[in-house]
């Protein structure tokens, strides 16, 4: 441990007279420390956060970045700075005037309706303002990260007064009367332009408007399950995370399992302890607060240690600190002298909710602290008014401390990450679609090796086909065992939660990365996966697309293919979500061979900010289609496999299990000389209704539609991956109406079964696809189906005259 953050976990143990002798000493022989130390506004200095800042300045002073005066004078630049902020933050929640003279404000110039979170960005300012300081301090930029993204009026306000706004911001609000009037009549403004867009370029939480925003934080807890994954080595990230998202996700507390130098940067996560959530305490504040807290974290690896979480100083210090002790530590590692998992540093600042102004404390102060509006209440006035004086500046301070505060310029990144994708090396025999994908992304790693790698996975990695993947990566661990795929510098994030597997890829934002569960499990991955890609739409929108690589949400061991382990094996509903959301940033794909299931990710890693959910078997599957169709399959999202399409009936499977079935029931239409066609549907979301512009440009080209799906089609039967209705309702422009066409696929039946003993169970044989068809028709089922058959799919007779006995006759003997 380095001796600064050991020096600022021991200051708890001193003697509280100790502590303000040595404090005292120091005012009384240094003029610029004594000045800085009197405080500003609110913000108030204690002995403790003297001392800490400082051994900052000495040791700032001592690596030659700055002299101690420099350090004090922009420290008490940070207080003047951090007041004014505080004061435009509550003017976001309350007022529709602002000016910057301080006046009092009369009850007309207050909002009708304010809204805000006001309490926990009152908190965030001295965090967010203190990574301003420690930027300009040290001459170093960091990135930023804020799990609790509700407390965006924080960022916004600081970045607005600091000038690190970006450009089109800073146009639209100058630093005068009627630009700040104008900023917080914007804040929770409402109003939607004419294409049913906000109106307002501010948002109730983080968006792409707000300079360096990395994810929106409005699901609380993905902030601290991603952070350790952020940055590269060689950069330097501050996460903000809050005591209230701890209980919302498992697995923020394995960050020090991770955290590896070769390929992480400098982190440094600091939770705002301020013990409310929106109506009563945190769990960690009614488990016993701090105390709990930092015992908690040392039994996960921790370095922990509380700060004064209303003073900014202390968040400088803090910053610093953990950075030095992590740098030493990965040092110490490269030079043999200690091994991983090293220590993680980990900041506890303790405040009050809405510290700073009245109502502070009160579970009223997460929205709106005074408790009623100035607008119409005398009270709620006076007491505004009071909690504004408190934090106002004078312009000319605040101006001034912000040119003391100047930022370093931000290192220019590329525009996207690049990838060399060559051809996959295409299947001729039947294969595992997971093995050919685990072939292809083996091949990916090895042709590029300057890409940070993850592989996201809950458990079975190899029972998932993904073997060559494991044996090359490895999962990472602390301490490996021997003759198990497992290294301390492993590139597999293995952990039975999927929030935080498939957080580790979202967070490589500058790699390649894979996720691979079971189909049913990786459901609980849907909070995180939405997050991740509303983001990067509205990032599209606002002209600043997403550099990341299209990431790869494998589900495997899929509902037709998971019968023994009962019916919570057996759910879709991922990939059902998934079709729900904007099609060009969610694709949803069904592979039904190993050559399809390759060109889908040849074509993910060929997008940027775009999930792919591509729902593949694990088991062994004919192959189907050369590389010429999947290609096709990729390029059209879907593809004749057999027959005329301008016959009049047609089948139409999506899923690899439908399309064996979909095979034998043409096999009997071919047999009786019926015409028919047989369309594969690999993405059915791009045969919908576009819902916008960005939709319709990757919708399947009216020459596909055309060709594959002619009007002159009479009758279309669905055989669905998915519950039917979620196909035919996404892929509107298929759907021929009620009397025309017949969806069948999962029904919510199932059990301990076999592949086909499920499809028999819901309904989706090859024998019931007839049926329907027949139905849609006006033929009777029999006259393409035995009596036998008819009888079994009507539940009077025999399934296995329909499907395969699960035991043999030999078998059985």
């Amino acid at each position: 441990m380095s001796l600064s953050l050991h020096f600022m976990q021991q200051h708890e143990r001193f003697q509280q007279q100790e502590i303000e002798a040595q404090a005292r000493q120091h005012r009384e022989f240094d003029k610029d420390f004594a000045s800085w130390a009197e405080g500003e506004g609110v913000i108030k200095h204690q002995a403790t956060t003297q001392l800490q800042v400082f051994e900052l300045a000495t040791a700032l002073e001592e690596a030659g970045i700055n002299n101690k005066a420099e350090c004090y004078q922009k420290l008490r630049a940070l207080d003047q700075l951090t007041n004014q902020a505080m004061w435009l933050v509550v003017h976001m929640t309350y007022a529709k005037h602002v000016f910057l003279d301080g006046r009092d404000l009369a009850p007309e110039d207050f909002k009708r309706d304010p809204q805000g979170h006001t309490g926990g960005s009152l908190n965030m300012v001295p965090a967010y303002a203190a990574y301003l300081a420690v930027n300009s301090i040290t001459g170093i930029h960091r990135d930023w990260l804020m799990g609790q993204g509700h407390c965006v009026a924080a960022v916004d306000a600081l970045q607005l007064l600091t000038g690190t706004a970006l450009a089109d911001r800073k146009k639209e609000y100058p630093l005068t009367d009627l630009g700040l009037s104008h900023f917080v009549q914007d804040f929770y403004n409402y109003r939607v332009r004419p294409d049913g867009k906000p109106l307002s370029p501010l948002g109730s939480h983080v968006n792409p408007n707000t300079a360096g925003a990395k994810i929106e934080g409005g699901y609380l807890g993905f902030a601290g399950l991603q952070y350790v994954h952020m940055p590269q080595a060689g950069e330097r990230l501050v996460a903000f995370l809050s005591d209230g998202a701890f209980e919302e996700q498992r697995g923020s507390d394995w960050a020090a399992r991770w955290w590896r130098a070769q390929d992480s940067g400098l982190v440094s996560p600091i939770m705002i302890a301020n013990g409310r959530r929106i109506d009563q305490r945190t769990t960690v504040a009614q488990q016993g607060g701090s105390d709990w807290f930092i015992d908690h974290l040392k039994h996960q690896g921790f370095a922990p240690f509380v700060i004064d979480g209303q003073d900014p100083a202390a968040f400088v210090c803090a910053i610093y600190f953990m950075e030095q002790h992590l740098q030493h530590a990965g040092d110490a590692v490269e030079n043999g002298e200690a091994c991983y998992p090293v220590p993680l540093p980990y900041c506890i600042a303790e405040t009050v909710k809405g510290y700073g102004f009245p109502g502070a404390g009160t579970n009223a102060a997460h929205g709106l602290p005074l408790g009623s509006n100035p607008r119409r209440d005398s009270d709620a006035l006076s007491f505004f008014h009071a909690g504004a004086k408190a934090l106002w500046q004078p312009q000319e301070h605040w101006q001034s401390a912000v040119q003391l505060l100047t930022q370093p310029k931000v290192p220019m990144l590329p525009v996207a990450v690049t990838i060399n994708r060559q051809d996959p090396q295409w299947q001729s025999d039947a294969i595992a679609p997971m093995a050919a994908i685990d072939n292809y992304f083996v091949d990916l790693v090895e042709v590029n090796p300057e890409l940070k790698v993850r592989v996201g996975n809950p458990d079975e990695l190899r029972s998932n086909r993904m073997s060559q993947t494991l044996d090359l990566l490895k999962h990472r661990v602390t301490d490996p065992e021997e003759g198990v795929a497992e290294s301390l510098d492993g590139k597999v994030i293995t952990a039975l939660n999927e929030e935080a597997i498939v957080s580790a890829c979202l967070a490589n934002q500058s790699g390649i990365n894979i996720v691979v569960s079971y189909e049913a499990f990786a459901t609980k991955m849907l909070g995180a996966i939405r997050q991740a890609i509303i983001f990067s739409r509205h990032q599209k929108e606002v002209g600043e697309p997403a550099p990341w690589l299209g990431l790869p949400i494998v589900s495997t061991s899929h509902v037709w293919e998971n019968g023994k382990n009962e019916q919570s094996h057996q759910d879709p509903s991922l990939a059902e979500s998934l079709m729900g959301e904007m099609a060009d940033m969610s694709r949803v794909v069904f592979p039904a061979d190993g050559n399809s299931a390759m060109a889908c990710l040849k074509a993910c890693y060929g997008d940027l900010g775009v999930v792919w959910n591509i729902v593949a078997p694990k088991s062994v599957m004919p192959q189907v289609f050369d590389a010429r169709q999947a290609e096709a399959l990729i390029h059209d999202g879907a593809v004749c496999v057999r027959g005329h399409c301008g016959a009049d009936l047609q089948l139409v499977a999506c899923g690899a299990y439908q399309l064996q079935q979909a095979l034998k029931a043409s096999d009997r239409l071919k047999e009786k000389g019926v015409a028919h066609s047989l369309i594969y549907l690999l993405e059915p979301g791009r045969f919908r209704a576009p819902r916008d512009g960005y939709e319709a440009e990757i919708m399947a080209p009216s020459s596909v539609m055309e060709t594959l799906f002619p009007a002159r089609v009479q009758q279309r039967v669905f055989m669905c991956h998915t519950r039917p209705e979620v196909v035919l309702g996404h892929a509107r422009m298929l759907d021929l109406g009620p009397q025309r066409s017949i969806a069948l696929g999962y029904v919510n039946q199932g059990g301990t079964l076999d592949a086909d003993g499920l499809l028999f169970a819901n309904r989706c044989t090859w024998a019931d696809a007839l049926a329907a068809l027949a139905k849609l028709a006006g033929v009777e089922p029999t006259d393409w189906l035995s009596a036998e058959e008819w009888a079994a799919i009507c539940g009077q007779g025999d399934p296995y005259d329909v499907i395969r006995h699960p035991y043999p006759p030999e078998v059985q003997a």
